[in-house]
C-alpha cells in the first residue's frame, strides 16, 4: 500500500521554551491504576516548558459525552489534564484508540489539539510528529478502517448511539486485539520510505512518533531518522513509564518509574 505525503501544519516553539517532553500510547483505563497513578504525577511535577501527547492517551475514546459523568475515568482524566493545562501549554493529538476525542474535550480540558502530522520548529531544527499509525502501510486492513472511521458520516452513526452501546462496542473491539495479540499476531512497523519521503517534504531530520510499542532511533538515510516513543505500563518488569524529552543538547529518554518509587 503506498500513501500520499500529507500537508504539514507547523508549530514555532517560543523562545521561552527550553525543555519540551513527548509520550504516548499511555492507553490510560480504570483497570491500571499504577500506569494513571504515575501518569498523573508526572502531570503534577514536570518541569518542562510544554507536553507533547502523540496519541493513544486513553485505551478507548467513545465520545466527549462521557466526560458528563461525574464519576467516569474519563472525566478523571480531563481534570487531571486540567489541572496541568494551567501550568504549561498541553498539545493533543489523536491516536487509533482515541480518534473520537473531539473540540469538546479540548476545550474541557484546556488544552491544544494538533493535526497528524506536524512539524515542531524548536531550536532552530524541525522535527515531524506524528502518532505513526498513518505511516504502517503494510497493514492494509486497518489503513482502510482509518479511513473509515475517520469520516463524518462513520463518526455521525457511532456517536448517535447511547452511551452505554458504545463502551460496549469498545470492550469488544479491545477484547478482539487482546485476542489477536495472544495469538502471536504480526503488527506492522512503519514503512522507510514513507518516513523519508515525509521527512524530505518537510525540511526535517527527525520523525518523532508512537503507536508501534517499540521504542528506538532508526537512521532512515544520512541525516535522517525515526525516534520511536514508548507506550506506558507501570507494572511490567522493567515498568515502562519513559517521556521523550528535548532540549538544546538533543532527544533524552527519561524514565519516570525510579522518579516515583517504583522499580
Amino acid at each position: 500500500m503506498t500513501t500520499t505525503v500529507p500537508r504539514f501544519e507547523e508549530l514555532a516553539a517560543p523562545s521561552h521554551w527550553r525543555t519540551v517532553d513527548f509520550i504516548s500510547d499511555l492507553h490510560l483505563q480504570a483497570s491500571e491504576p499504577a500506569t494513571v497513578a504515575t501518569w498523573q504525577h508526572y502531570l503534577q511535577t514536570t518541569t518542562a516548558d510544554a507536553l507533547f501527547i502523540l496519541g493513544d492517551l486513553f485505551e478507548v475514546w467513545v465520545g466527549d459525552d462521557a466526560i458528563q459523568e461525574p464519576a467516569s475515568f474519563e472525566a478523571q482524566g480531563c481534570a487531571a489534564l486540567q489541572a496541568a493545562a494551567q501550568r504549561l501549554p498541553v498539545y493533543f493529538m489523536h491516536g487509533n484508540r482515541d480518534f473520537l476525542a473531539g473540540p469538546a474535550f479540548l476545550a474541557h480540558c484546556g488544552i491544544t489539539g494538533l493535526a497528524d502530522p506536524t512539524v515542531l520548529v524548536f531550536g532552530g531544527q524541525r522535527f515531524v510528529l506524528s502518532h505513526g499509525d498513518l505511516l504502517c502501510l503494510d497493514d492494509v486492513d486497518y489503513q482502510r478502517f482509518r479511513v473509515q472511521a475517520r469520516s463524518a458520516e462513520w463518526q455521525v452513526r457511532f456517536l448517535a448511539q447511547p452511551l452505554a452501546v458504545r463502551r460496549a462496542q469498545a470492550r469488544g473491539i479491545r477484547q478482539e486485539s487482546e485476542a489477536r495479540k495472544q495469538s502471536g499476531a504480526i503488527y506492522a512497523d512503519v514503512d522507510g520510505p514513507a518516513a523519508i519521503a515525509w521527512l524530505t517534504a518537510a525540511n526535517a531530520h527527525t520523525l518523532i512518533h508512537g503507536h508501534t510499542h517499540k521504542p528506538a532511533s532508526h537512521a532512515l538515510a544520512p541525516g535522517l531518522q525515526r525516534v520511536v516513543l514508548s507506550d506506558w505500563d507501570a507494572t511490567a518488569h522493567p515498568p515502562r513509564t519513559e517521556v521523550l524529552r528535548l532540549t538544546a543538547q538533543g532527544l533524552e529518554r527519561v524514565n519516570l518509574a525510579p522518579m516515583y518509587g517504583r522499580s
